[in-house]
């Protein structure tokens, strides 16, 4: 019997080690933290071998495979250990993925992907296709494989899931962007974090197909050097593509089967560029997999969009409130703040992965009225825009910052939560950050 051992009790850990009790592998599961009381009894009902507050090294080495959670870093001595005794690390999805034969669509990228995801998985779902949606979002993959046999699953993949992989592979692979973020766990080098998004693409064959945003400068450099065998499908909304997807008159269209699609941008029901490209790469996946095309078009009408992205919580007195909670790095926010069209109260900060917040400098002048800080350590955010924005004010915490933001904001206005930072200084996570934004909201 193999031994299969597990760290981190969270929604990854608890559902591979569900489906590895399921395959016969012995189990046991490690949580250096606490382990929350909901997982605690899944792990109890299934009677599953684990501890928390603790890795204990002898119950751990002598593993034939480790499934490590995607936030407990390579450079952690645990895992060094276990590299070292040639013991394989993988990550939930590499697990998982041995157990399926489902179609996989992976979607990764920098900005976008949970968007791009949920799309995805709403035009399939329409279309009347077999799905599931799982990866970073919803329950874990290897939970849905364990208990749903799915024919198709669209999974949103960040980077570190990406790290674990080594047989893993998407038939479709969706690249939304690549731009600095999470250098802290990439040894500040941006090469290695393409690198790992990448990764998405080195077990795709001949009959697989990898949709990119063309206008993307990391992406086009990494494409110019390396190969891929899977087949390119390009968007752009700079250029006219001959196969792929552009813009034209204000028009997406999409010319990759015989069937082109041209439908006007402003029927789309999510907003702003960066939300133009989205649909214009779930558009090619849901067509690549042979959805009709006015499936397509209904679901980019009536599509409502992921929670805490650019999310309209409530008009007060005139005053517009949007919770953009995750918009965890700079070029999430660069995207919320090109969608403001009015004077913006804009709430920012948290804990700072490597950001350069220079990027923002021409948008924060032109469409900033107020800077309402929201971290514990406010400097870098004060010294980059202390010359442009007259007003800026630290507080401790959601409710201050939506009051303060509240006597800052006229009629007209817009407050924006939109932190291009982690939120674990203040918050258990971006979630836990939108939803305390909101209820201050909806309490003022």
């Amino acid at each position: 019997m193999k031994r299969l051992v597990i760290l981190g009790g969270g929604e990854s850990g608890v559902g591979t080690a569900i489906l590895g009790k399921q395959k016969g592998y012995k189990i046991f599961v490690s949580d250096k933290g606490s382990v929350s009381k909901k997982y605690k009894e899944v792990l109890l009902n299934n009677e599953i071998d684990f501890e928390e507050n603790q890795h204990t090294e002898s119950k751990i080495l002598n593993a034939d495979v480790v499934m490590k959670s995607p936030g407990i870093p390579d450079k952690v001595e645990l895992v060094k250990k276990l590299r070292e005794k040639g013991i394989p690390v993988i990550s939930e999805i590499e697990f998982a993925a041995q157990f399926t034969d489902a179609k996989i669509i992976g979607i990764t990228g920098s900005n976008g992907k949970t968007t791009t995801t949920l799309l995805v998985h709403h035009i399939l779902k329409k279309a009347g296709l077999n799905v599931g949606v799982a990866g970073n979002i919803g329950d874990s993959f290897a939970q849905q494989v364990a208990e749903n046999q799915y024919k198709n699953y669209v999974l949103e993949l960040s980077s570190f899931q990406l790290d674990g992989i080594e047989n893993f592979n998407s038939h479709i692979a969706i690249l939304t962007n690549i731009t600095p973020d999470h250098l802290d766990r990439y040894e500040y080098d941006f090469n290695k974090y393409i690198a790992s998004k990448f990764r998405i693409t080195k077990n795709q064959t001949t009959s697989d197909y990898l949709i990119y945003d063309a206008d993307d400068e990391a992406i086009n450099n990494w494409l110019k050097v390396n190969k891929t065998r899977a087949k390119l499908v390009p968007f752009s909304l700079e250029k006219q593509l001959e196969y792929g997807a552009y813009i034209k008159d204000n028009n997406i269209i999409i010319n990759i089967t015989k069937d082109i699609i041209h439908m006007p941008i402003s029927a789309l029901s999510i907003k702003g560029k960066h939300n133009t490209k989205n649909a214009m790469a779930a558009t090619m996946a849901a067509q690549l997999l042979k959805v009709r095309k006015q499936t397509i078009m209904e679901s980019l009408e009536d599509f409502e969009g992921a929670e805490h992205r650019l999310e309209n919580v409530a008009k007060i007195r005139d005053v517009e409130y949007i919770n953009d909670s995750k918009a965890t790095n700079v070029n999430a926010t660069f995207y919320a703040l090109e969608c403001m069209d009015k004077p913006t109260v804009w709430i920012v900060g948290g804990v700072d992965k490597g950001n350069d917040y220079n990027d923002l400098l021409a948008l924060v002048r032109e469409k900033v009225k107020a800077i309402v800080c929201l971290g514990l350590d406010n400097d870098k955010i004060k010294n980059t825009f202390g010359n442009v924005v007259d007003i800026i004010v630290e507080t401790a915490g959601a409710e201050e910052a939506v009051k303060v933001s509240h006597k800052l904001a006229e009629r007209g206005d817009v407050v924006l939560l939109s932190p291009a930072c982690a939120s674990f200084d203040l918050f258990d996570n971006y979630e836990d950050r939108g939803r305390q934004f909101k209820e201050a909201v909806r309490n003022l």
